[in-house]
């Protein structure tokens, strides 16, 4: 078996992968403090929940924008797990051309949604992905990262305004009844929520228009069907999309014992 971890500034979303088929998902926070002991601890306590042998699993692959934890998952594999881990970074033989001045700026998160889209995706394509950063990033249909936007993400933007608003109280990031709401609860919400649409459909539309194509968008991450249920743009949502690239880096890469 396959794990599959990708590790944001946020959450860290773990998969267990079974020739190819995805069997398991978790999702926990980020905690740059957690060490090699407690990832293999709480590894083998999902395993073990879902039924599944911690030494049944052959290969790691791993795609971290936390430095600390991306050493921290690769003293687990190494040390507890006896696998030599996949660490996700441009050096690596992805199958992709990445067209940007300095590939190492690239995070290997949009580089593992750029292999994965081009899985599911015959054609040229966006990725949106809702983190703690929104990004956008453009895919050709010859397999070339051409680069993107960032922007910040819907829960981050949120997070500041509720922190920074003495006045404002701390709403949930759910859709309203009406855009023009009738409380300053149903206010943020509105604000919050289309928002974030409004810049998903500004940014997606500039890049099409510069780029000169029709892509496929597709969105993922962890409001990614939330704003695509409003969005003008996003075409399609696949929330395993990282995890869908991060096992086609492996299979592609090598690695495990």
């Amino acid at each position: 078996m396959l794990l599959a971890i990708d590790t944001g500034n946020t959450h860290t979303v773990i998969g267990l992968f079974e020739r190819d088929e995805l069997r398991f998902r978790w999702r926990i926070a980020s905690d740059s403090r957690r060490t090699a002991d407690e990832f293999g601890i709480l590894v083998r306590e999902l395993c073990t929940q879902s039924g599944v042998e911690f030494g049944d699993i052959r290969g790691v692959v791993v795609c971290s924008v936390v430095p600390a934890l991306t050493a921290a998952l690769t003293e687990m594999a190494e040390r507890l797990m006896s696998v030599t881990p996949v660490v996700v970074g441009p050096e690596l033989d992805l199958g992709i051309t990445i067209d940007y001045f300095d590939p190492k700026e690239v995070g290997p998160d949009r580089l593992a949604n750029a292999v994965g889209v081009g899985e599911i995706v015959d054609g040229p394509a966006i990725v949106v992905d809702f983190g703690t950063a929104t990004t956008f990033d453009a895919i050709t249909a010859e397999g070339h990262y051409l680069g993107g936007a960032i922007a910040p993400g819907v829960i981050t933007s949120a997070e500041n305004l509720f922190r920074r608003g003495a006045l404002l109280p701390r709403v949930a990031v759910d859709p309203p009844p009406n855009v023009m709401g009738k409380t300053t609860a149903e206010a943020m919400r509105s604000g919050i929520i289309f928002g974030a649409v409004g810049q998903v459909d500004e940014i997606v539309g500039r890049m099409i228009d510069e780029w000169g194509t029709v892509p496929k968008v597709i969105a993922t991450g962890g409001l990614a069907g939330t704003i695509a249920a409003f969005s003008k743009t996003i075409e399609a949502v696949e929330p395993d999309l990282t995890l869908m690239g991060l096992a086609v880096i492996h299979k592609r890469v090598g690695g495990g014992r």
